[in-house]
Formats: structure tokens, sequence, C-alpha cells
């Protein structure tokens, strides 16, 4: 993979080095981790700025009653990366394990399994949000205006579902197989050709809300075909060798491996939706606060997801390579590996989160001019970046357990974050004088307290205990 010189290669290292220094990491190890998490945050800041942008052009082609539209449809589409990233997050601990050990013909069966058991989960999605779309954005929309906008965006991304899903198996399997480098070239290409077809598609052929979800379907297809093509044959022209190929002449499906997939990936799937799920009830509660107020917690969410994109990298390089040193029965190394991406983690989000949050003003101006609406929206993009922070706890904690197979308890984080303190929260706001400021501390709590919950897991050392259930030796002798 090269090392090309970049800005966000080299942030990690200048922080890594800032922790190298006070004997918190070891430099060789900040490097490697760095090399193999970048890619994947290039490809999250590519993605997730698309995201952003897509927010932007329908709000400047169409206004805020469309962004409150897209908004509303949003939490629909994340259930896909609900489900596909929870398989995929069973996927890269298996794949991970099985690469330390060369078990190549295990690895393949795996990766093809996940394919079978994520598009068994997203297909009916699929099909629910072109036959019923009205009826599923009507449960969490208000205004007809915003709901219509909302349900045009959802019919036409139903269509890219299942390819959304299969990218987030093959971009995981490559991860866990120390190959950052070419899904962060497609998926992160895919992203550029998205921007670019719906700026052709809102614009040039004013297809407003629709335009935007027909530039996804496409995008998601193209890359797609990439992966498929790539991992059937080894690797792409220009991308290069793939660590990991999938033979086409053999089985696709083992109920072992199956199983093992279920067990680990479940609890991320759960602890996905318990994310995913709290957005349908905490946008209506927001709804109840005006369009002005969703208008602004849509900004909010979508920059707080850009902020996060160091997670794409360093939680899943944790997983990476805690994955193969356990594979390999080396406790003490995945442990070590553990604790320097946690480190590492805080470090950026820290340094990201402070460089920011003195702009929060003029990030809310990219989108919003409106001088009532504006004060609002500053606010809460300052409650996102503060409340980012605790997101390079959780990403740094989850990745090792994600990697031993323990994902019950970031499950459990979230069911606690969102049910029992950011729901509650945000709902009070609206039925006492708190109003705003319970929606501020909403989004606090929401990342606060699965931090604290997963760190405290990781720190039982209990995760390396349940690794042994899953490593290869294991799953072949089932």
């Amino acid at each position: 993979m090269p090392s090309t010189y970049n800005p966000v290669r080299g942030v990690l290292l200048f922080v890594g080095g800032l922790l190298a220094r006070v004997g918190l990491v070891e430099r060789e190890r900040v490097r490697r981790a760095t090399d193999l998490s970048w890619p994947r945050i290039v490809t999250g800041v590519a993605r997730m700025s698309k995201s952003t942008v897509d927010v932007a052009m329908v709000g400047l082609a169409l206004g805020p009653t469309a962004i409150a539209g897209v908004g509303f449809a949003a939490p629909f589409w994340e259930l896909v990366f609900a489900l596909g990233g929870g398989v995929a997050g069973g996927t890269i601990g298996m794949v991970s394990q099985r690469y330390g050990a060369d078990a190549d013909e295990e690895l393949a069966v795996t990766v093809t399994t996940s394919a079978a058991v994520v598009l068994g989960l997203t297909l009916p999605l699929m099909a629910a949000y072109w036959v019923v779309p009205s009826l599923l954005v009507d449960l969490v929309g208000t205004g007809s205006e915003a709901v219509g906008y909302g349900t045009r965006y959802l019919r036409v991304a139903a269509l890219g579902v299942p390819f959304a899903a299969l990218n987030l198996i093959a971009s995981r399997t490559l991860v866990g197989a120390d190959d950052a480098w070419s899904p962060m070239l497609l998926r992160a290409g895919g992203a550029v050709v998205n921007i670019a077809l719906n700026a052709v598609l809102i614009f040039g052929f004013s297809l407003g809300v629709v335009g935007a979800a027909l530039g996804t379907v496409i995008a998601n297809v193209l890359v797609t075909t990439g992966f498929a093509v790539g991992l059937a044959r080894g690797g792409l022209p220009i991308i290069g060798a793939f660590p990991v190929r999938i033979p086409v002449s053999r089985p696709f499906v083992d109920r072992g491996l199956g199983r093992d997939l279920a067990e680990t990936g479940a609890p991320l799937v759960g602890a996905n939706l318990a994310r995913t799920g709290a957005q349908f009830p905490r946008l209506f509660i927001v709804g109840l606060f005006g369009p002005g107020v969703v208008s602004a917690y849509v900004v909010a969410l979508r920059v707080r997801a850009l902020l996060d994109t160091p997670n794409w990298g360093l939680s899943l390089a944790s997983s990476s390579l805690v994955g193969q040193a356990l594979g390999d029965d080396d406790e003490g190394e995945a442990t070590v590996w553990a604790q320097t991406v946690l480190r590492l983690s805080i470090g950026v989000y820290i340094v990201v989160a402070a460089t920011l949050l003195p702009f929060s003003r003029g990030i809310a101006r990219l989108f919003v001019s409106d001088p009532t609406v504006l004060p609002l929206v500053t606010v809460f993009v300052a409650v996102a970046c503060a409340s980012v922070v605790f997101r390079g706890v959780d990403g740094g904690s989850t990745g090792p357990l994600r990697a031993s197979g323990d994902t019950r308890w970031p499950f459990y984080s979230q069911l606690a974050g969102m049910y029992l303190f950011a729901l509650p929260l945000a709902y009070l706001g609206y039925v006492t004088p708190l109003g705003e400021l319970a929606l501020y501390a909403s989004l606090m709590v929401e990342t606060a307290v699965p931090a604290a919950v997963t760190y405290y897991r990781f720190r039982s050392g209990t995760w390396r205990v349940v690794s042994r259930s899953y490593r290869p030796d294991t799953a072949l002798d089932d």
C-alpha cells in the first residue's frame, strides 16, 4: 500500500508522535496503525462529505423544508448501514483472524457467507422502501411538503440498498486482510462520482431530491461492481492486487461459519439498530419543536457524522490488528495493539474537536443564511463538535471487542445511551421549559454513555477470553 503523504496521514502521525514522546505509544505501532487506517478515514471523509454536500445542494435548490424531508428519510437509509455494518463488523473479526492464521480457504467462505447473510437482511428493506415509502416517512415526519420530499427520496434510494450493504462486506474484508488502500480508492471514488452526479441531476436536470437519491444509487452500483470483479480476479487493473481472492467455483455458504457470524455480528447489528432506530422517535420529538429546529438538528447530525470519520479507519484498524494477533494466539500483542489505537483515537478526536469548535458559526453559514436561524444552527454545530470526542473513546474500545467476538457490550452501550438517556432528555425539553437545552444535552449523552460502557468492558480484559471461542482452530473443529 502506498505511503504517500497526505493531511490525514500527517495528523495521525503528528498526534501519535506527541503520544510517543510521553511514552503512551510506540512510534512504529503508530505508523502501522496509521498506514492501515488513513485510507479508510479518507474514504469516510469522502462519503460523509457527499452526504453533507447532498444536504447543502438540496437546501440551495429547494430550501430548508427539503432538508427536513431528506432528514426524515435518512434514518431509513441508515438502517441499511446498521444491518450491513453489523454483519460486516463480525466479518472483519473473522477475516482478520483467518488472515493472521493463513486460513485462506476458510477466509473466502467467510466472505461469501457474509454476503449471503447481508442480502437476506437488506432485500426486504429494499422492497418496503419501494412499495410503501410514504407510509414509512409519515411515521416520523411532520408537514406534508417535507414528508413528500422524503417519500420521493426514499423510493428511489431503495434501489441502492443491497449494493450499499455488499460494499460494506467487501470493504471490511479487505481491511481485515491489511488492505485499506483498495477500499479507499473504490469507495472514495464512488463518493466523488456521487457528488458530481448529484450536482448534474439536482441543478442541471432539476430533479431535486430524486436526483440526490438517483446519484446515490448509481454510485453504489458502480462501487459494488468494482469490488465484485476485484475479489473474483484477485485485483483490479489500476488499483492493483487484492490480498483476498474469492474463487467462483466453490461452495459459497458454510453453516458453521454462518453460526459464528451470527453470534458475533448479531450484537453489532443490535448496537447499530439501537443507534439508528432511536433516530425515528427522536426525529419525531425534534419535529415537535418546529421546522427551524429540525433543520438545525439535521445539520448538526451531518456535521458530527463528518467529524466522526476517524473511526472509519482507527476502529477498524484496531479490529484488524487485534484480530490478527488473536489469530496467532498472542493475547499480549493483541492488548498492546488495542491500547495503542485507543490512545491514538482519543488524541485525534480531541485535536479535531478543538480545531473546529471555534469555527462553528462559519460551518453553520455553509447550510443556512437566514439570520433568525443561524444562531440556533451555530449552537447545534458547536455541541456536535464537543460530543464527537466521546466517539473516539467508544470507537477505540469497540475495535478490540469486535475483533475478539465480544460484541454484546457495544450493543448494551447503545441501548443505554439512546434509550435510557438521549431520548428521555430530548422529550423532557419539549414538556418542560428546558427547550433546546435538553436537545443539546441529549446529543452529548448519546455519545458519552456508550463511551463509558465500552471502555469499561475493554478495561476488564474479558474480551481476550471470549476470543478463544472464535479463533480459526475452533471454527475448523465445528
